[in-house]
């Protein structure tokens, strides 16, 4: 299962349909994996499912306080979610300010992991407060942007790129990005345009910001060939897609395939009877790309019954995918957004769902 936004995570949500499970099939062999879609939840997915050590780490949040962010590191591995330390949660809405908010935090996320000799990295995007083009985690990494006096500047006014003092392990690294938003890096379906206005931006800023990526973007190609703005997902968490690509070499995976790969989801689905999927909502966003139908798609290749359980299901062409789709009843009196009472109310619906397959 994915998780429920707003009420249970994707492990919760998992437990409470095998709990319905387990209660009218006893002796049913239920495996629960997680699933995520690189933002946030992608760090305790990829733990659920491989182990791992979780590392804490003081870094600078958005706006410059600062904040403990966590990673996990497992077979010289490190998964990061950029939201644990450039999250548009650590932002009081009110003090919204995408124009000065910065990544630096992720790139003293990567730059701890590398000292703890970490070359591989898995890169979560979704959740950012940030239109930085990946500015802040750079300088975290020893890159410096000068203006045209020669000063350290930022998006809004770098003339000049130092690559010389960039943090020499970074050669000897992996990227990969973990993403499902294939934005370009500006225009009208850009970082600036799509995303910037839900993180504090008026109409005159994200024009504003969009003329500054698309600068930095120029002054980048002069410095690196062949990187493409164009590309689809340079635009996701404000740009930062486009500098993990350009300057540390990442490749860029669907956040879902990633959580997948790592899981060893799909022998687990090539062995199963059934399989379980489901998440918050099942509407036609699901149908492009997202975790519960890259799921449906895997068990589909092995002739597996894929049944989908959503808190909401939107009338959409589904039968593609699913051989069938619950909407979760409400047996719980109470607000169906609790955790509880949404773990409770997931439960109820497999256990009846199952009666009749038992």
């Amino acid at each position: 299962m994915d998780s429920f936004k707003g009420s249970l995570s994707s492990v919760e949500a998992g437990n409470a349909v095998a709990e319905g499970i387990r209660s009218v099939m006893p002796s049913a062999d239920i495996c629960v994996c997680p699933l995520a879609d690189g933002g946030e939840g992608t760090v305790d997915a990829v733990h659920s499912s491989v182990g791992g050590e979780y590392v804490i780490c003081n870094v600078t949040a958005p706006l410059g306080d600062k904040v403990d962010a966590r990673y996990l590191v497992f077979d010289g591995k490190a998964v990061i979610e950029i939201a644990s330390a450039s999250g548009l949660t650590l932002v009081d809405e009110d003090k919204r300010d995408v124009l000065h908010s910065s990544t630096f935090g992720v790139g003293e996320l990567i730059k701890d992991a590398l000292l703890r000799g970490v070359r591989e990295f898995y890169i979560g995007l979704g959740g950012s407060a940030t239109n930085d083009c990946g500015i802040g985690m750079l300088k975290a990494l020893g890159y410096r942007f000068l203006d045209a006096s020669g000063n350290e500047a930022d998006l809004c006014n770098v003339t000049t790129i130092d690559q010389r003092f960039a943090v020499s392990e970074l050669k000897q690294s992996r990227f990969h990005v973990m993403s499902d938003v294939d934005n370009p890096l500006y225009g009208l379906e850009g970082a600036s345009f799509v995303f910037a206005p839900q993180k504090g931006a008026t109409a005159d800023d994200v024009v504003l910001m969009d003329g500054w990526i698309r600068r930095f973007a120029e002054l980048t190609g002069r410095l690196i060939s062949d990187t493409d703005p164009d590309l689809p997902g340079n635009g996701a968490a404000g740009g930062l897609g486009y500098a993990l690509r350009a300057y540390l070499g990442a490749d860029v995976m669907s956040g879902a395939d990633a959580i997948i790969e790592m899981s060893g989801l799909e022998k687990l689905i090539r062995d199963a009877d059934i399989v379980v999927t489901g998440e918050g909502k099942i509407d036609r966003q699901t149908l492009m790309g997202k975790g519960p139908s890259k799921v449906a798609l895997l068990s589909k290749r092995y002739g597996k019954r894929v049944i989908g359980f959503a808190g909401i299901v939107e009338d959409c062409e589904l039968s593609s995918l699913f051989d069938e789709v619950i909407e979760v009843v409400r047996h719980e009196p109470g607000n169906p957004m609790d955790s509880t009472v949404a773990a409770h109310n997931i439960m109820h619906t497999a256990k009846y769902r199952f009666i009749s397959i038992n």
